[in-house]
């Protein structure tokens, strides 16, 4: 006895976009994650430590423009003034530099999250973003 074919439903693996379309969303992407780039580099926070006594600006480019001592913080007369001053120094700075870092995440996370379709159409390839 010979085989049937199969009369099943055909169905086929439909890709979300087309390879144009992939291209055009990348190459978008590249533009809107280079401009942000630029205005990062001109994009502040301010962190304050030691209860407003020190207060560091850093851009979004983790440059680190001010750093600014309360002079009433500063007690010469206290022999640890100097290992505290450079330990809450440490503390904020390495703070300023996360509020950076998360500042670029979120404008980064902003652009690449519009790319579904081109993470949907990698994952069907065996890659993801």
């Amino acid at each position: 006895m010979a085989k049937r074919p199969f009369r099943g439903k055909k169905t086929k693996k439909k890709l979300p976009n087309n390879p144009n379309q992939m291209m055009s969303q990348m190459q978008q992407m590249q533009t809107d994650m280079a401009k942000a780039q630029e205005e990062l580099e001109n994009e502040f926070v301010t962190v304050s430590a030691a209860g407003g006594a020190i207060s560091i600006v850093i851009s979004g480019h983790q440059r680190v423009k001010s750093i600014e001592i309360d002079p009433e913080f500063i007690d010469p007369e206290d022999d640890d003034y100097l290992e505290d001053l450079q330990d809450l120094l440490t503390v904020a700075v390495n703070q300023a530099i996360e509020r950076s870092q998360a500042l670029s995440a979120e404008r980064m996370e902003a652009i690449s999250s519009g790319m579904n379709g081109l993470n949907d159409m990698l994952g069907n390839m065996g890659l993801n973003l």
